[in-house]
């Protein structure tokens, strides 16, 4: 018996090596197949790199953000500072104009009626200039309550609620009213 458990195990000795190395040979096949597919670890790794690139990239466009809006509120704030400059530099002349008129010492009516008008032709043109425009409707025109506004109605022969009288012009600038017309209306009949 003993003769034949030392025949069969060369058999079984063999077998167990062949199936050593059918289990090497397949494992050396898995190597490069583990070897190629990522881990947990270096997925989570690459996960948590890609999150700080992204925070990183977040952080960066919030405070991009910030600075323009910070940047376009000083713009606005120095365009409300300095909206009525060319506007004051327009009227420099004006003022200019009157304080030379008042160093004059024997001025005659005739040269003092002729700097006054030339004085309003500069404050006019300032006025152009600056898009700011009168408002003074004309007698019989229709009184526009976005315009003109009525401080009395009297008794006239033309039709109700029209224009007979301007008693203070009023002013626009662009399509903004500043001051209304101050007029007077016509009652009704």
């Amino acid at each position: 018996m003993q003769d034949m458990e030392k025949q069969e195990n060369p058999s079984v000795q063999q077998d167990n090596q062949a199936d050593a190395a059918a289990a090497a040979t397949a494992a050396e096949q898995a190597a490069p197949a583990a070897a190629a597919e990522p881990t947990l670890e270096d997925k989570l790794a690459a996960a948590e790199a890609r999150a700080a690139e992204m925070q990183d990239a977040f952080l960066r466009a919030r405070a991009e953000g910030e600075n323009i809006r910070r940047r376009a509120q000083e713009d606005i704030a120095k365009a409300h500072k300095f909206a009525i400059e060319g506007f004051a530099e327009s009227l420099l002349a004006v003022k200019d104009s009157l304080e030379m008129a008042l160093k004059i010492e024997n001025a005659s009516l005739e040269s003092l009626k002729e700097g006054v008008d030339m004085t309003l032709k500069q404050l006019s043109s300032a006025f152009e200039k600056n898009k700011l425009q009168e408002v003074s409707p004309q007698t019989g025109e229709k009184l526009d309550p976005m315009k003109h506004q009525a401080v009395s109605a009297v008794p006239a022969e033309q039709e109700a609620n029209t224009v007979v009288a301007v008693l203070q012009k009023g002013y626009m600038i662009s399509d903004r009213l500043l001051r209304p017309a101050l007029v007077t209306v016509a009652q009704g009949k």
